[in-house]
């Protein structure tokens, strides 16, 4: 936390020549994060902890070259980019790159410049209210957005800010101080971070860097995000509060390009259907916040990319499925191949804080590599009482492989998992398991999925417990059978009785 807080007030010392009329080099890399306040405003925090590591990469679907999945249940015909994600990816329209877009703003600035209580406003189609497009330091303090006026432009919106209500790209290291941010169209999220790389996932940005704090950000219509990074962009947020309304708009949203987004505080509130309050193409990073999902998954992590919570209170409630989903859950990792993100191990974090699910499986892996790690988190699973499934959906092309470490954690419910499925669970440092595992798995549809359990490996260390509440079968177990509690079940290992 010392070296992260000298790291910022170093870039606002940068930051602070800049805006004397140094100029920043060209295409500079964002370097550490900016501005010892976070933000410009008297009082700002920086969050903790430093930026997550390398960045992969789209939102819920959406590119094109998907894998030919439907659209949202009674979504408009052209909503669904191509892979019928859980959130499927709005507009579903061109792509391209940056290159092609011509960019309009009712306010464009392209210099080093600091504003403060202006008005920013655009009812027009495809115009941003607010485009900085310089490789300079920029300050807004207190502003004012509104944007109105819908945009079909698909991928165009959803990769490189067009119609977004606040555009940041070109290199900027720009702070938002305070203010409210609005946008009520389809297509316009409120602030975006463009890091310049044309959407190729894995590619170095350009150095844009978003800093903002203590502003309130409200979207109401559908792919309209709250904060949205890709192309490589950088944005960290504190102290925000957020809120979206339509499809595909998650309150901190990543597309292709992938990026690095880092919040501390604040609320993240989503009511539209497929809009977790965090999607994943990125390394996102976010703690001491309030995250609510009132229809949607909670988070979604797509493909080779990492969402680590920490201090959060997180609940969602998934009711009705979304594209190519068939499952109701709460923290959702998967992979479309939709090319919005690319192949490999997906990681989910989360240390102390808690989780509630008011509807569906807790979690849920289909068709990736998945890592969940989980330290003293507060479980409360009111949907179901099945933890974790781990099987197949709506996606091929991958395996489905889930890893569950556990420390200082109690888990309870069932496990499932898939005949074309594998799953390992491991309890450490006084953790506890009760309950069982099941290959028998329908989907929320009514569709027979698997009838009959896979691979699944157990350890346990010296101080954990592992309580039956069935009679179990593994394929693999590692520890002391004096810490399997049978509770009348009888345990067997690669189909011999053991206790």
């Amino acid at each position: 936390m010392k070296k992260f807080l000298a790291l910022l007030m170093a870039a606002l010392l940068l930051c602070t020549a800049t805006l004397a009329g140094a100029e920043a080099p060209q295409g500079a890399p964002p370097g550490d994060p900016p501005t010892g306040d976070f933000g410009g405003g008297p009082g700002g925090t920086p969050p903790d902890g430093t930026p997550p590591g390398d960045p992969p990469s789209g939102d819920f679907g959406g590119g094109p070259g998907g894998n030919g999945g439907t659209p949202p249940d009674g979504a408009p015909g052209d909503f669904d980019g191509g892979n019928g994600g859980p959130g499927g990816g709005f507009g579903g329209g061109p792509g391209g790159s940056s290159a092609d877009i011509t960019y309009t703003a009712a306010t464009e600035i392209t210099d080093a410049d600091t504003q403060m209580d202006g008005i920013y406003t655009s009812d027009t189609v495809d115009e941003s209210a607010l485009i900085i497009n310089t490789d300079e330091a920029v300050t807004i303090t207190n502003p004012t957005v509104s944007k109105t006026g819908d945009s079909n432009g698909g991928d165009n919106c959803n990769f490189y800010g067009l119609n977004a209500a606040v555009l940041v790209m070109g290199g900027s290291t720009t702070v938002i101080a305070g203010g409210t941010i609005t946008s009520d169209a389809d297509g316009a999220n409120g602030v975006f971070s463009y890091g310049g790389n044309g959407g190729q996932n894995g590619a170095a940005g350009d150095g844009t860097t978003v800093v903002i704090s203590d502003a309130t950000i409200t979207t109401t219509g559908d792919g309209s995000g709250g904060i949205m990074t890709t192309g490589g962009g950088t944005t960290y947020a504190n102290n925000l509060t957020v809120e979206t309304s339509g499809r595909s708009s998650a309150a901190i949203r990543t597309d292709r390009g992938s990026g690095t987004v880092v919040v501390d505080g604040g609320s993240y509130t989503t009511n539209g259907l497929g809009s977790p309050a965090i999607y994943s193409t990125a390394d996102i990073t976010v703690s001491n916040a309030t995250l609510t999902s009132n229809l949607s998954e909670g988070v979604c992590i797509e493909g080779k990319n990492s969402i680590t919570l920490e201090d959060c209170d997180l609940t969602a409630s998934n009711t009705q499925t979304n594209g190519n989903a068939t499952f109701l859950d709460t923290i959702m990792i998967y992979q479309s191949m939709s090319g919005d993100a690319d192949s490999g191990t997906s990681a989910f974090t989360m240390t102390s804080g808690s989780l509630t699910s008011l509807s569906g499986h807790l979690f849920h892996v289909t068709n990736t590599h998945a890592i969940i790690t989980l330290n003293g988190v507060e479980l409360i699973n009111q949907g179901s009482d099945i933890l974790l499934s781990v099987c197949a959906d709506g996606w091929n092309g991958a395996s489905n492989i889930a890893e569950l470490n556990a420390t200082n954690q109690q888990l309870v419910g069932t496990i499932l998992v898939g005949d074309d499925s594998t799953f390992t669970l491991t309890l450490t440092e006084g953790s506890t398991f009760e309950g069982t595992f099941s290959g028998e798995i329908t989907n929320a549809k009514g569709t027979e999925v698997s009838t009959e359990l896979r691979t699944v490996s157990v350890t346990l260390d010296d101080t954990s417990t592992w309580t039956l509440t069935a009679d179990t079968y593994v394929t693999d177990f590692t520890g002391s059978l004096e810490n399997v509690i049978s509770n009348g079940y009888t345990l067997y290992v690669n189909g011999t009785a053991v206790n």
